[in-house]
């Protein structure tokens, strides 16, 4: 191997070129190499920029993780807290339902034991007696009410007394006077103004469904056994409580607070009145849903119930009123204004509601009174009996409390109800004016009055003798009496000072037209004496009124009358209608002080307390105007003369072209016809006029209605109003037409021993030796059902007035002294609420009598059932069993055969109970007992029938003549002419056009009858 050895090294030299060269190898590997040194820098700052880069980037995701992971954790905490706090809430409700469902068991068992001992204690009862130590009872006013929500029937009251420890107020002790309250009062207006929510005035534009679409589902998507709980008041006579409202998927719940400061406040007493306070109502019990204003504020309901009770609540705001309202079944405002049953028709303005009904058609049309109609008004307009500050208000239309007979055709007798009560007066009048005309407070704005023509006060004064208004009143009072001089004790005097005291321009209420009892003192109160000398004790009546029966009747009549019906649409502008604020109730003198108007005041918007409280005060001192329903005039009532042209109603402007009897249809089996039923309504799909005779055949008649008009009869073929069955006139078929199975041998067939359903489908009878009652189909004959329930042979049948679907109660009396109430279901066409119709259970048991039942009668409407029995008075007993009253003879009557042995009885809606008794002894009592009128007969009666309003009474018995007599004196008005033979059974047409009596001879005879005839006013006028 060769060595080489460089010269470089050893210093040699090299050529020129070599050198060169060498040179520029040293320079280019310098350079390069100092380029290498910057490149490695360069990419060593590169790589350290990377590396903190992706460090940084690390870090970021790491701390970004462990944010998520603690929100994550934060939130499942949260959930969890949130989920602990509903289960503890949900165990709280179910707990607090629980509580409530214990203390209602509690409240029903104590009821019943009460009940139990009352059975057993009533004089009538098995440990009673008639001695005279019997304790005293004291009655108040039940809270039912009939379809013109008139409260009527009175009640046993257990916290009856006569308060005793109320003392007296002197002559100068006043109680808050409204007009001085506004005089010199710190305006509060500036504060509280505030526009209500006028959301409700677009409801009843678009769907049913009023939440929106998330409101929907948040309902749906709640789950447990609450679907609704809020915070709510309970809002009733004189009390409003806290407490808690619930609603499940089948019941609504009320809970109160008794933890509340101001419900320990509550004066036991007022409380003991007060129902709902751990309420409990079934969905299936809700009949209507309205809204209402609570202290001028539309943030409240009144739901009304089955049992005929209205309950108010208060909510915190409109939005809590409707997921409320969308909660409870769609009910709407019930079935008698013409509306649909939608929530949107409950959650509706009064204004809008007034719009839509076909009420103010049906009065101008005159098919309905002008009380129904003023009720209506004020029910839609928001006036309640659980709001005392919002009670009903009527008006007066008599101006004569003076003469000893008042004349109703004579105008001067009546008051003008195109102006005001406080505007009747010329000087009265001229003195609001001037104090409107003078005002000049620039807070409070101008007014006539600074009181008001109703308020809760007000109300009470007028009710102070019936409890639980006297209780309430004396609550208000600070527990006294007031001063004699200033307690209602006079019609005529409350008349005089409403037009001559300028703090007085009250109205009057509704129960000056149906409720004689609040003019009697009967629980003997100590209201003192006045000042010249006069005890105060039963409410003094005016001349041309001998009893408070009489004077209810003929201020009822003077309500009805001509006179006011053709100014009644100005005294509902004045206080429902567009003369209630603006300019015309300027024009009318009719302004009240600006916090009884809607809308005045948003108590929502006040946040100071205290402000607030004085503003409600100030609210419920001064009364509240009804709810404004329109704002133009309200159209006038149609003349009489004009409404009976258009119907082409006979007898009142023709000559009688037709005889009293129309028809007689013989039946071959000439077999006594014990019993007719004329249901003719025009809605029916087979009206008909059905008969049963004593051998229990029966015959299903076609009824063909009377023509319109007498003149009619020359136009068209005249067809008479019954056809006889063609089963019975052809004798085919009459296997289909006869009760075969035997009755008990001891049974005397009559009237009461069969009952007709509403749609003339089936035939109830009674009388079998099994101790049953059966129903039958009429079309078939055949055997629908076998109902046992009593211990001896059923005497006697009675069917009530049916409601929509042909439901009813059926009454059975029997020879073991009871009565039993059963349900007839319209939808089943069975007894009970089995659809087998197996096993029926009577809906009461009613007590009271010794002997066999031989007649009775019942009215749904009133809740009542009067039943007489073989020997023995009759007794009123409620539906739900409680016995109420005995009806016992006058002093002068009363023996051993004066009102024993009752034979024949009819109820009517209006109050009438009139009774036959064995004897020939005619006697009509009131619904609480009164005993109004008796009257002898010589003939047999058999048959008695009542108008359907309650004003007239037929009779017809062995002379066979047909009878018509007034009832409320029993004054004899007709007598059609007699027939050939007994009259057996009775029965009027739906239009009460056509009498049917069933005669002795085997055929039924029609009358021609038109009670118009009798009316005092068509009598004088047409």
């Amino acid at each position: 191997m060769k060595s080489y050895i460089c010269p470089v090294l050893f210093g040699s030299t090299f050529p020129p070129k070599d050198k060169e060269w060498q040179n520029s190898i040293q320079k280019n590997a310098g350079l390069a190499f100092i380029e290498l040194v910057n490149e490695g820098r360069l990419l060593s700052q590169t790589m350290k920029e990377h590396l903190v880069r992706v460090a940084n980037e690390a870090e970021f995701i790491l701390s970004r993780q462990r944010a998520e992971d603690i929100n994550r954790h934060a939130e499942f905490e949260s959930l969890c807290a949130q989920y602990s706090a509903d289960k503890r809430e949900e165990e709280k409700m179910c707990h607090h339902l629980i509580t409530a469902a214990k203390y209602r068991d509690q409240v029903t068992a104590t009821q019943l034991i009460q009940k139990i001992i009352n059975i057993l204690t009533d004089k009538h009862g098995a440990w009673g007696s008639s001695a005279p130590s019997r304790p005293r009872e004291f009655w108040r006013l039940d809270y039912w009410e009939d379809d013109l929500r008139r409260r009527r029937r009175f009640v046993r009251n257990p916290l009856g007394s006569t308060h005793p420890e109320a003392t007296l107020r002197a002559a100068g002790e006043h109680a808050p006077n409204e007009d001085i309250l506004v005089k010199g009062k710190q305006s509060i207006k500036s504060q509280v103004l505030g526009n209500q929510n006028s959301e409700s005035e677009i409801l009843l534009e678009g769907d049913d469904d009023i939440m929106s679409f998330m409101e929907e589902r948040e309902v749906e998507n709640l789950t447990g056994p609450v679907s609704l709980s809020t915070p709510a008041q309970l809002v009733a006579p004189s009390v409003v409580v806290k407490g808690t409202l619930s609603i499940t998927l089948s019941e609504l719940y009320f809970e109160v607070d008794e933890e509340d400061p101001s419900f320990k406040k509550i004066d036991p007493k007022i409380l003991a009145y007060t129902e709902g306070l751990h309420g409990k109502w079934l969905f299936s019990e809700i009949r209507s849903i309205f809204s209402r204003r609570y202290l001028l504020q539309n943030t409240a309901l009144e739901i009304f119930m089955a049992n005929r009770v209205g309950v108010m609540f208060n909510f915190p705001d409109q939005a809590t009123v409707k997921k409320v309202v969308n909660c409870l079944p769609r009910v709407g405002i019930g079935t008698i204004f013409g509306l649909p049953q939608t929530r949107r028709i409950s959650l509706a303005s009064p204004r809008q509601i007034f719009k839509a009904s076909n009420m103010t058609q049906r009065w101008q049309h005159r098919e309905i009174s002008n009380f129904e109609y003023l009720m209506f008004l004020n029910t839609i307009a928001g006036r309640t009996y659980n709001d005392l500050n919002q009670y009903p208000v009527f008006p007066w239309v008599i101006t004569n409390y003076e003469s000893e007979e008042l004349d109703l055709t004579l105008p001067s007798n009546f008051r003008d109800l195109s102006k005001p009560i406080g505007a009747l007066n010329p000087k009265r009048a001229a003195f609001f004016a001037e104090r409107y005309e003078s005002w000049e407070d620039d807070q409070v704005p101008k007014f006539h009055y600074g009181t008001h023509y109703s308020t809760a006060s007000f109300a009470l004064t007028w009710l102070l003798r019936i409890e639980p208004f006297t209780t309430l009143f004396l609550n208000l009072q600070g527990g006294k009496f007031d001063h004699a001089d200033r307690t209602f004790s006079s019609i005529s005097r409350a008349w005089r000072n409403s037009q001559r005291d300028t703090s007085d321009i009250k109205e009057l209420i509704p129960e000056f037209y149906y409720l004689p009892e609040i003019f009697v003192n009967s629980n003997n109160y100590n209201l003192g004496v006045m000042d010249d000398g006069t005890v105060v004790s039963d409410v003094e009546l005016p001349p041309w009124a001998k009893t408070p029966e009489e004077f209810v009747r003929i201020n009822r009549l003077a309500l009805e009358s001509e006179f006011v019906s053709c100014q009644l649409h100005q005294w509902i502008d004045l206080i429902f209608g567009y003369k209630q604020q603006g300019p015309e109730a300027v024009r009318s003198l009719n302004v009240f002080y600006y916090l009884t108007y809607e809308g005045a005041v948003n108590l929502s918007s006040i946040t100071d307390s205290v402000l607030r409280e004085a503003v409600e005060a100030q609210i419920r001192s001064f009364g509240q105007t009804p709810s404004q329903l329109l704002i133009e005039p309200h159209p006038p009532r149609s003349s009489a003369m004009q409404v009976y042209l258009l119907l082409q109603s006979p007898l009142m402007f023709t000559e009688q072209a037709q005889q009293d009897v129309i028809m007689v249809l013989k039946f071959p089996s000439n077999s006594p016809v014990t019993h007719v039923a004329a249901n003719t309504q025009p809605g029916l799909a087979t009206p008909a006029v059905i008969t049963v005779t004593a051998n229990r055949l029966f015959a299903v008649n076609k009824w063909h209605s009377l023509p319109a008009h007498q003149g009619a009869v020359q136009d068209q073929p005249y067809q008479l109003p019954v056809e006889i069955d063609p089963l019975i006139a052809s004798n085919t078929g009459m296997h289909r037409r006869q009760i075969t199975d035997l009755l008990d041998q001891s049974i005397q067939v009559h009237s009461q021993c069969f009952v007709i359903t509403s749609d003339n489908r089936y035939i109830l009878v009674c009388g079998f030796w099994d101790k049953s009652f059966r129903v039958y189909s009429t079309d078939s004959g055949k055997l629908m059902q076998v109902v046992f329930g009593h211990w001896d042979v059923v005497t006697c049948l009675v069917r009530s007035e049916s409601y929509i679907g042909g439901n009813c109660y059926i009454l059975s009396g029997s020879r073991d002294a009871t009565l039993l109430l059963w349900y007839w279901n319209g939808k089943t066409n069975i007894i009970g609420d089995n659809p087998r119709g197996d096993f029926a259970t009577p809906r009461a048991v009613l007590t009271g009598h010794d002997y066999e039942i031989t007649c009775a009668a019942i009215c749904a409407e009133l809740g009542l059932v009067i039943s007489g029995s073989k020997e023995g008075p009759c007794l009123i007993h409620s539906m739900n069993g409680d016995l109420l009253r005995t009806l016992e003879g006058p002093e002068r009557l009363r023996g051993p055969e004066s009102c024993l042995r009752p034979k024949l009885i009819q109820a009517s809606r209006e109050g009438h109970c009139v009774i036959y008794y064995e004897n020939g002894l005619f006697c009509v009592f009131s619904v609480n007992g009164r005993l109004q009128a008796t009257m002898e007969t010589d003939d047999k009666i058999r048959a008695i029938q009542l108008s359907r309003d309650g004003q007239y009474l037929l009779t017809g018995g062995d002379n066979g003549v047909v009878m018509v007599w007034q009832v409320w004196d029993l004054k004899r008005l007709f007598a059609y002419p007699g027939c050939d033979a007994g009259i057996r059974s009775m029965a009027l047409s739906y239009d009460q056009r056509c009498i049917m009596t069933g005669m002795a001879s085997g055929s039924i005879v029609v009358f021609y009858n038109d009670f118009n005839r009798w009316h005092h006013e068509y009598q004088t006028r047409y």
